[in-house]
């Protein structure tokens, strides 16, 4: 039965281990650190010091605790309950015979023998009490029977609601024992106190009488502690496995070097080796604080412990972004459905997927549903969302603190990394390295990753290894929500805000604004606000009236002659030439480009597009955009520079 116990001892500090590593340390020390731990193979019981710390523990953590005793017990794990009441008891008042502490009440049961230290106590409570034996003074006394442990209430913090009073005998004997203790030294300094008559009696008060007169204080101090020590001895035999474990303790171990090393020192030199210690010991945990998590670092301690154990990892992930709230049209419809497939079989051919687009568009919120996807499918998936930018910052912040091995493996054991605008990886030649490392183990693993960009995965200025990894998997772009899209993403946004927008006004304002889905939704909640404050239904003359100056900049932003010059600088041409008669393809091919684009982003007619370039007839213009829309499936520098131009124009 004793190494049953031992054993519920030894599997309830590995649950602390973990739990200490999971709650912050305010939350640990009141709520998991008082409470005691009891069973056999079968059973583990926690007692808790009232009912509302149990009825804490039951609501908020219990869960988490069968968790954890089922991950650690290869076998069927221990029934647990929760109860009130304490697995120690309080002894009859005793003193150490050489300790260097002074007499004081002892209220643990565990033994506290001469030359035992604190481990010692820290070792004994992990395992079960030694049986009580019977205790002979050193004088010939009838020896008297140790006090037997009283009973404890366990009251099973189930389903059932909880009705039993925690016991308070413990305090009743601990009142009875400072009597007794309070009688037994007045008794034994009455004993040893010498007379009057023994005193010196007070005449020439010399150097020489001083000196007697504090040796005779000293010798009779020491009579009146060996005096207690004499009568006063152990209930308890110390358990052999204690005195083991707190003679290999560290922390023993440690207090014994301390003391050799101070043996001949002088009062200023153990001062300045405690001060020296301590500036070490802070040091060391300055190093081990986790940059992530701002607990301490505990690599090293849980390096052996399951990797499913491993704390679940803050995913940063927004709940409000899922595929049920993402508005799919023609411009991220390949995305989405791709992101869709990702999503239902993470790590499996389109791995990593990376997205890109302008800003705004969409690339974000894709990236997010993956996510909630995935934890959604399977909550125990450790999924991780980051920019570069915060990839960057946790790896430095390693490298200051000496903790890059805890920052290796916080990413490296993720089942999914979201990393999103990895274009800021450009010049952090270190960060690439780690980076190109972290996707490599990952891959390897098949851990699904998710890169977005705002250009394509070429055009980035990063080492070419990355490229290569970016290129493994699947390349998908978000363009620029057209006119229908567009619609569809304000009533959208307006039936989420539980607002009444008339189709008329919802196509009013997608026709104005055409550059990216943020401009969209700033638009619409000015509109919003103004409808609100001026107390007024939404309608087309409120919208002129609420986003004019915004239409006037996206009209000076985007007009044709802002797209001919920016056709003709990217294809080297002049914008004379896309206005000339001449139909060689180096000038042909950049005119369709320019005039497809003029359709897309202005709300120009066909005829007025035609007319500013070079007074061509409508049906050109319409040729050229079915001709670019064809040549962008065959064409991949068609696509990618139709993507390229239609990012700077709405950026």
């Amino acid at each position: 039965m004793g190494l049953m116990r031992m054993q519920a001892q030894a599997l309830w500090q590995q649950c602390l281990g973990y739990l200490q590593d999971e709650l912050t340390s305010q939350h640990f020390n009141t709520w998991i650190r008082p409470l005691q731990a009891e069973g056999d193979e079968h059973e583990l019981r926690l007692l808790a010091p009232n009912r509302f710390v149990m009825q804490w523990v039951a609501d908020k953590y219990q869960h988490r605790i069968r968790e954890l005793l089922t991950d650690l017990c290869d076998l069927q794990p221990p029934h647990l309950k929760l109860g009130i009441g304490s697995r120690r008891t309080v002894s009859n008042p005793r003193s150490k015979a050489s300790a260097p502490a002074p007499d004081s009440l002892v209220q643990d049961n565990l033994v506290q023998t001469s030359g035992f230290s604190t481990s010692a106590q820290a070792a004994a409570a992990r395992y079960p009490k030694p049986p009580v034996g019977r205790v002979q003074t050193r004088q010939t006394k009838p020896s008297t029977p140790a006090a037997a442990e009283p009973s404890q209430v366990i009251e099973e913090a189930q389903d059932a609601p909880i009705d039993e009073k925690p016991l308070a005998a413990p305090k009743k004997t601990a009142k009875k024992s400072r009597a007794q203790k309070s009688n037994t030294s007045l008794t034994s300094k009455s004993a040893t106190t010498p007379s009057l008559d023994q005193v010196p009696t007070k005449t020439k008060t010399t150097k020489k009488s001083k000196s007697a007169q504090a040796h005779l204080l000293t010798s009779t101090k020491k009579q009146d502690k060996a005096s207690q020590a004499e009568h006063q001895v152990p209930l308890l035999a110390p358990c052999p496995e204690v005195i083991q474990e707190a003679q290999a303790d560290p922390k023993h171990q440690a207090k014994t070097q301390t003391a050799e090393a101070n043996k001949g020192r002088t009062a200023a030199e153990r001062i300045q080796a405690y001060t020296r210690s301590v500036r070490e010991h802070e040091e060391r945990q300055r190093q081990q604080r986790s940059p992530y998590t701002g607990k301490a670092n505990t690599s090293t301690k849980n390096s052996s412990k399951k990797a499913a154990a491993l704390p679940k990892a803050n995913s940063q992930l927004n709940l409000q972004h899922t595929f049920d709230t993402f508005v799919e049209g023609k411009s991220n419809q390949l995305a989405r459905a791709n992101a869709r497939q990702v999503a239902e079989k993470p790590g499996g051919i389109y791995n990593p997927l990376f997205i890109h687009g302008g800003v705004g568009l969409g690339k974000t919120h894709l990236m997010h549903a993956v996510g909630n996807f995935i934890q959604q499918q399977n909550p125990q998936a450790r999924v991780m969302y980051v920019n570069s930018e915060r990839f960057v910052a946790d790896m430095v912040k390693a490298l200051q603190l000496g903790t890059i091995n805890e920052f290796k493996r916080f990413y490296r054991s993720l089942d999914a990394l979201l990393v999103d605008d990895i274009q800021f990886f450009v010049s952090k030649e270190r960060s690439q390295e780690e980076f190109f490392y972290t996707l490599n183990a990952l891959l390897e693993e098949n851990k699904q990753i998710i890169l977005t960009s705002d250009r394509y995965p070429k055009e980035i200025a990063v080492d070419e290894r990355l490229k290569s990894r970016f290129g493994w998997g699947l390349t998908v772009a978000i363009d620029p929500p057209e006119l229908e899209t567009r619609v569809a993403i304000l009533m959208k946004k307006a039936d989420l805000a539980k607002v009444h927008l008339p189709a008329e006004s919802a196509l009013f304002i997608a026709q104005k604004i055409r550059s990216h889905v943020r401009d969209l939704e700033g638009a619409l909640n000015r509109v919003i606000a103004d409808a609100h404050f001026k107390r007024h239904p939404i309608d087309t003359d409120l919208i002129r009236d609420s986003l004019k100056d915004l239409f006037a900049v996206q009209e000076k932003q985007i007009g044709i002659d802002n797209i001919q010059r920016m056709v003709a600088d990217h294809y080297k041409i002049k914008v004379a030439d896309l206005l000339s008669k001449r139909r060689t393809r180096a000038i042909a091919r950049p005119r369709q480009l320019a005039m497809a684009l003029a359709k897309e982003l202005t709300s120009h007619s066909l005829p007025e597009i035609g007319t500013a370039f070079g007074g061509r007839d409508h049906t050109t213009v319409l040729h050229a955009c079915r001709k670019i829309r064809a040549l962008q499936q065959e064409l991949p520098e068609i696509r990618e520079d139709w993507q390229y131009l239609l990012r700077l124009l709405t950026a």
